[in-house]
Order: C-alpha cells, then sequence, then structure tokens
C-alpha cells in the first residue's frame, strides 16, 4: 500500500497550488456578480475547447467508465464514447442559438421560466441541481475511494480537503478562476492519462498480453455481440445525451466565449478529444478484468468495480507511479469540481432576483458564494456514504433523459407550450421510471404498492433511459404540432436581462422598454 503520509502531503501541495493560481488569476477581475458567474465574452478558442475538455474530465473517467468496461465490455466502451462525444456535438449548434436568441443570458433555468413558465421552470431547476449536485458527491465519493483504498485515507479527510480548497478558489473567484485552472489542468491530465494507459500496457506485456489475460477471465467482454453489454452501451447514449442537456457547466460557458464561432469551433474539439477520452478510460476497466489481482477480487463480496483501475495499478505497479496516477485523479476531481462549484452558484444566483425584492450586487455576490458553500458540505456529506459513483449517475440520469429534448426543443420552435414541455418530460420520466432498477429494493415496494403492475426492472439501464428519453420527445413533438398557440422566440432577449442591470430581473422585467436584439423566430421542421 503505499504511504498515506506521502499520499496526504501530495494532495495537500496539489490543492494548495491550484486553488493558489485560482485566486491569484482572478484577483482584482470579479468587480460584479456578472463578473463572477458568466465571465461573458472573455474566453478565447485555446482556453474554451480546454474548460469544455477539463470539465468532462472528472475523476470518473478513472472510476465509473473503467467500472461500465469491466462489467460490460467493449459494447460499454463504444457506448461511453458515442455518448460523451454526441452531446458536444449537439451543444456546437445548441450554443450559438442560445446566444443569439438570448444574449443576456446566465442559466437554462431562466430560460426554462421564460419560454416555459413556473411549472416547467421547477421542474427543470429540481433536475438541473439534483444532476450538477450527483455528478459532484460522485467526483468526492470517487478520489475518496481511490485515496482510500491506495493509500488508506480515511474518505472524509479526502473529500473535506478537495471540497473546501476548491471552494476557496470558486468562491473567490468564480468562473474566471475556473476556466483559468482548467485551461492548465487539461495542459496536465491529457499526458498524464495517455502515459497511464501506455504504461499499463507496455506493464502488462502489451495488447496481445492483455487480450489473452481478458479471453481467460472473461471473453464475453471482446464480444460486440454481446446482448447485455450492446444493451448497455446503447442506454449509454440516452443517458449521457439527456444528462449534459440540462447540465448549467455547458449553458455558463456559452457567454463565456468571445463569439459564437469560437463557442462551435471549441465544441467540435471536445467532441473528438472528450469521445477519445472515454474510449480510452472505459478499455482500462477492461484490461483490468484481464489482471489476476482483479479477478481474484472479482469474487470477494466486498468488490467494488469503480477501483477496478486502482486494483489493478497496485498489483502492477511501483508505489512512485501510482502516486502519480493518484494525482491525476486529484486533478481531474479538481477541473471538474470547480466547473460544477460555479454551475451551480451561477443556476441559483440567476434566479435569486425572482426571489429577492431588488437585490443589490454585493447582495447576489453573497448569495452565490453562500450557495457554494452550502452545496460543498451536502455534496462531502453525501459522498461519505456512497459506494458506486456508476450508479449516482444513472440516478440522476434517467431525470435529464426525460426532461432534455423538451426543454431544448422550444429554442427552436414556438409551438411548444409550457405544460406540453412538462408533461412529455413528467410522462417520459414515468415510463422510464417503470424500468429502472432502483437500489434500496425501491423497485420492489412500489411495485408491491401497485399490486404488481410495474414490469421487471432492466439491469442493463437500456429500457430506462431509451424509454424515458424516446417517450418525452415523441410527446414534445406531438404537443407542438398539436399546439394552436406560438411563443414568439425575441421575446426571450427582451425578458432575460443582465444581473447588473438598473432592474436586474433575472428574466421578470416587463417587455416594455426594451427592443428584441433578434429578430429570428426561425422553426425547425417537425
Amino acid at each position: 500500500m503505499v504511504s498515506s503520509t506521502i499520499a496526504l502531503a501530495l494532495t495537500v501541495a496539489t490543492l494548495v497550488i491550484f486553488t493558489g493560481i485560482g485566486v491569484w488569476f482572478s484577483r482584482g477581475k470579479v468587480e460584479s456578480v456578472e463578473d463572477l458567474i458568466t465571465a461573458r465574452n472573455a474566453t478565447g478558442e485555446g482556453q474554451m475547447s480546454a474548460t469544455l475538455i477539463a470539465s468532462v474530465m472528472g475523476v470518473w473517467i478513472l472510476l465509473s467508465a473503467p467500472e461500465a468496461g469491466a462489467l460490460y465490455g467493449i459494447a460499454a466502451v463504444i457506448g461511453y464514447g458515442i455518448g460523451e462525444a454526441v452531446p458536444m456535438l449537439a451543444y456546437s449548434r445548441l450554443g450559438p442559438r442560445i446566444r443569439e436568441l438570448i444574449p443576456e443570458g446566465h442559466s437554462l433555468t431562466e430560460y426554462a421560466y421564460a419560454r416555459y413558465g413556473g411549472a416547467m421552470y421547477a421542474f427543470v431547476i429540481v433536475v438541473s441541481v439534483l444532476y450538477m449536485f450527483v455528478f459532484l458527491a460522485a467526483e468526492l465519493t470517487g478520489i475518496s475511494l481511490a485515496l482510500n483504498h491506495v493509500a488508506g485515507i480515511p474518505q472524509w479527510q479526502t473529500a473535506v480537503l478537495v471540497g473546501g480548497f476548491v471552494l476557496l478558489y470558486t468562491g473567490y473567484g468564480g468562473l474566471r478562476a475556473s476556466i483559468f485552472t482548467d485551461t492548465i489542468q487539461t495542459m496536465v491530465i491529457l499526458p498524464l492519462l495517455v502515459l497511464s494507459v501506455a504504461a499499463v500496457i507496455l506493464t502488462l506485456g502489451g495488447p496481445g498480453a492483455i487480450h489473452q489475460g481478458v479471453v481467460e477471465a472473461n471473453a464475453t467482454l471482446l464480444d460486440p455481440g454481446f446482448v447485455p453489454g450492446v444493451r448497455f452501451g446503447i442506454a449509454l447514449v440516452f443517458a449521457v445525451l439527456g444528462a449534459e442537456l440540462v447540465n448549467q457547466t455547458w449553458w455558463q460557458r456559452i457567454y463565456a466565449a468571445t463569439d459564437s464561432g469560437v463557442l462551435e469551433r471549441g465544441f467540435r474539439t471536445a467532441t473528438v478529444a472528450n469521445g477519445l477520452i472515454l474510449v480510452l478510460a472505459t478499455l482500462l476497466g477492461v484490461v483490468a478484468v484481464g489482471n489476476a489481482d482483479v479477478v481474484t477480487q472479482l469474487g470477494s463480496e466486498n468488490y467494488n468495480a469503480g477501483i477496478a483501475f486502482f486494483v489493478l495499478l497496485e498489483g502492477v505497479f511501483g508505489e512512485w507511479l501510482v502516486l502519480g496516477v493518484l494525482l491525476l485523479a486529484l486533478t481531474l476531481v479538481m477541473s471538474t469540481a470547480d466547473t460544477l462549484f460555479n454551475a451551480l452558484s451561477s443556476l441559483v444566483t440567476a434566479d435569486l432576483p425572482r426571489l429577492l425584492n431588488d437585490p443589490d450586487d454585493r447582495t447576489l455576490r453573497l448569495g452565490a458564494r453562500a450557495v457554494t458553500v452550502v452545496v460543498a458540505v451536502a455534496a462531502i456529506a453525501v459522498s461519505l456514504r456512497a459506494r458506486s459513483v456508476l450508479r449516482l449517475f444513472f440516478v440522476a440520469d434517467l431525470l435529464g433523459a426525460a426532461v432534455g429534448f423538451p426543454l431544448v426543443y422550444g429554442l427552436f420552435t414556438g409551438r411548444l407550450s409550457g405544460p406540453g414541455a412538462l408533461a412529455s418530460s413528467i410522462i417520459g420520466l414515468a415510463v422510464g421510471s417503470a424500468f429502472f432498477p432502483f437500489p434500496f429494493g425501491l423497485h420492489g415496494m412500489v411495485d408491491g404498492l401497485l399490486g404488481g403492475a410495474l414490469p421487471a426492472p432492466d439491469a442493463t439501464y437500456l429500457l430506462p433511459f431509451a424509454s424515458a428519453f424516446l417517450v418525452s420527445t415523441v410527446l414534445a413533438l406531438a404537443a407542438a404540432r398539436l399546439s394552436t398557440d406560438e411563443f414568439d422566440l425575441s421575446r426571450l432577449s427582451r425578458e432575460i436581462r443582465r444581473l447588473d442591470e438598473p432592474v436586474p430581473d433575472g428574466g421578470t422585467a416587463p417587455e416594455t422598454g426594451r427592443q428584441p436584439q433578434t429578430e429570428d423566430t426561425t422553426e425547425v421542421s417537425e
């Protein structure tokens, strides 16, 4: 086992370095709540691409992605790669459209309120906050499990240290600090990830020896026609796409780009990079199963597939190389955690003017920072009890799969009403939930209350995610087709305003007194 003293010292040193960089860079640059949560029009193409890559590359790529690979094989590898690439490609079109229709926006929830009304807004804010909160808790869970397994560091120490230090520089510097540190973290993460994969391959004797090991351990993992694996791979595409559509992380960065061209190119770069990164990360899980140490622990009742990669490292590498990968994991956590802290803060802050009576800029900034602290404490608490990063994600992904398409479809047509979007989302969620293998026997309890009416849960997750996404999509298209009313999309630019304007309404100011900044109400064909 790696020395806990050395591992803890390196952890603290890494956290201190990035915290210092974040505070130094943002010093004197955050003079208003707008600076804190948007960094509007301040990010060029290089930094935009870097932050879009780093924001995805949390420690989950060394935990939940390998866990999926270890359980479902090559189909999960393909599914995760496509699943992470598709949302980035979608945002390469959605991002410019959002900037065009809502040039002074901040969050997806203020768009939901202005476009669909209070009911859909309430549903979207619950879904988005829950997804990002679970993502954050999963990140802290992942790094805590990894350091506990490899170095024996108590989970609470890791969670508190990581959450506390990241909170310091994100609470102070906001999105600007996050984007700048993301750029540095990307430059560190990508070479370390490639070196780690190369070291694993060479140490295990090359591709041929690895292939033979996996065949002997579980040959079905290498079968592209392995039905459970194929089902799981397809499920990942629906799960990740739906979840990312309600992820405030991306909506926040849409406004940070210097212009729409930079934004589009940044998301296209991330499409390729993030897809390839997830392919590599998920393959690590398949490779891990071919190692004797991992196979031995597969038979243990205490085995956690989420740390399969770290079990592999511990068995075949020396202490210093394992420590290097742990620092990679720590950097991955920071790159995602600071992004999520900022996204949650901006999402709530953009809605504070709707709840408070004409708050000033200082109140909004204090509110943003207070929300960040509360979220950090709650995420740390949840991370101390969670065991599987992958299953943490899936519970939140189901919500995103149901609401994702109805939410963004309103950017392209005025025909979809608020009640139509909400009904589509709720029905999709209900259908998906009927097949979802909820933990703690929840599915069985609900089934008992309903007299055995629920279908059997799908352990591969295909039916829950596919039905939630497709049912809500079909219903949203049908609702738009049947609607007799039409929302004027140019209203969005009048109703959603900057928070530092004389009337910081977050989307509730009257339409009068401002001219629309765009008259484009183009609809896509249905």
